[in-house]
């Protein structure tokens, strides 16, 4: 299994849309190095919900349950799309500035590579969030 992390505005699709929802496809994504990372992504594998703009905080866990297929709204048909499940809520939504202030993931892409909206993570930077959130890894 491998781990992920995919940032959406809440205003645009929240975590309690996806919840609301159960599966949904993660799509309108248009930046190539997200695309690459979408299309390495697996039936099972885990992401965070992360909500960007404003409140820059993890707020859930997802499962991909549909690998990378086109996204009917990109005219180019460069770009696709995943879809995800909610899994769980995390009991505390863990911060921008946690992540950043924690030593141990000082490395993610999402310190390092702040924009790109879909991104890999480590397993150990999986445990490590998922304990600052309360649930299990």
């Amino acid at each position: 299994m491998a781990y992920w992390l995919m940032k959406s505005e809440p205003g645009t699709w929240s975590w309690d849309d996806q919840v609301r929802d159960g599966v949904a496809e993660w799509d309108g994504v248009r930046n190539n190095q997200a695309a690459k990372n979408m299309r390495a992504m697996s039936i099972g594998d885990r992401a965070f919900f992360y909500h960007s703009v404003n409140e820059k905080r993890i707020v859930g866990i997802v499962e991909i349950v549909r690998e990378y297929y086109p996204d009917p709204s990109d005219a180019t048909g460069r770009f696709g799309m995943v879809d995800v499940k909610a899994v769980e809520p995390l009991a505390t939504p863990v911060t921008l500035k946690q992540i950043k202030g924690d030593p141990r993931l000082a490395e993610l892409p999402l310190i390092r590579q702040s924009r790109l909206s879909v991104m890999p993570i480590d397993g150990e930077s999986w445990r490590i969030i998922c304990e600052m959130g309360g649930v299990e890894p």
